[in-house]
């Protein structure tokens, strides 16, 4: 901990930048802790202020500008590399389009303090085309209120600050080691938690090729279901044809609608699909139809991106027509 202390001492700055621009990039890095000790270093003297406030800012803009780069060209695409490597994600990724689409530019205000809609919203950001200016204006008024904060906090508490740093100083190793393991018993916990909920074992699947030739049987087609939110479906048109947009959030609030557009007797079963890791929001909204008595609920296999994947292999495998190739010389 002395050892800790001396290195923010000596290099206070170049600590607050790393640490805040590996979090802004997405790695598991505290970087609160950094921007409050070093306010509270800057009491003394030992940690200039205003350098630290530029290396927050720096390490803001630079990490959430790459993640904004990234949205702009690829899309949705991050938006699931997000989701895959998130504990939280399908939330995160829900919360953030929610933000974005709620209050545009302003929303990145609100995001820095949310645990994981603030690494997914720069990218989400780029994806929805928010302009180079706009997200430059917002995303440094929120770094900036972000940074602020937490070095003013510091410095009102500098010294309790430094009672419990003196502390954690005499405690040592052993204090490091019990914070590390509670909190890698916190993340096996939750992980353990989302990988149960995701599996889904409850809920039927039906493979594309399934679902395909039932859409293209006369009666007693599915009705399927892209559970996709709007500004989802906005960023990526790929689809089902046929398929009915609705969110999970409004399914969830009113899954008798649903019902409704199936006739009890008819046996047309709902099928319903998403883009996201091993269908958890398709898995989440089928359970709520099940409880509201539908009998014959299942999800497609592998999603939006299997239904694509199947699409993209068949036109592939179209023949060529004769009369649209050039003769042979």
């Amino acid at each position: 901990m002395d050892d800790l202390l001396a290195l923010l001492v000596r290099h206070g700055v170049a600590v607050v930048f790393a640490a805040t621009l590996a979090a802004r990039l997405g790695a598991p890095v505290p970087a609160v802790p950094f921007l409050v000790v070093a306010g509270a270093l800057s009491v003394d003297g030992q940690v200039s202020l205003a350098g630290a406030v530029a290396a927050a800012l720096a390490g803001n803009l630079i990490g959430d500008a790459a993640w904004f780069l990234a949205g702009r060209r690829w899309g949705y695409r991050v938006m699931r590399l997000l989701c895959r490597i998130s504990l939280s994600a399908d939330a995160c990724v829900a919360r953030s389009e929610s933000f974005l689409g709620r209050w545009g530019g302003a929303s990145l205000i609100a995001a820095k303090f949310v645990p994981g809609v603030s690494v997914v919203a720069p990218p989400m950001a780029g994806a929805l085309r928010m302009s180079n200016t706009r997200f430059l204006v917002f995303e440094t008024v929120a770094a900036l209120i972000w940074t602020m904060l937490f070095l003013m906090l510091g410095r009102l508490f500098h010294a309790a600050i430094g009672d419990v740093l003196s502390v954690l100083a005499n405690i040592g190793l052993a204090a490091l080691a019990l914070v590390s393991v509670a909190l890698a018993s916190l993340l096996v916990w939750r992980y353990a938690i989302r990988h149960a909920a995701r599996q889904g074992q409850d809920v039927e699947r039906i493979e594309v090729g399934e679902l395909r030739l039932a859409l293209a049987a006369d009666a007693a087609a599915p009705l399927v279901l892209d559970l996709r939110s709007d500004h989802a479906r906005a960023l990526d048109p790929r689809g089902i044809p046929g398929a009915m947009g609705i969110g999970l959030s409004e399914l969830q609030s009113a899954p008798d609608s649903i019902a409704a557009l199936v006739s009890p007797g008819d046996g047309r079963e709902v099928v319903l699909f998403c883009d996201c890791p091993h269908e958890a929001s398709a898995v989440v909204g089928a359970r709520h139809l099940i409880a509201a008595g539908l009998p014959r609920v299942r999800v497609l296999a592998g999603g939006l991106d299997a239904w694509q994947a199947a699409s993209d292999a068949a036109e592939a495998a179209e023949p060529v027509d004769d009369a649209l190739t050039p003769a042979a010389a």
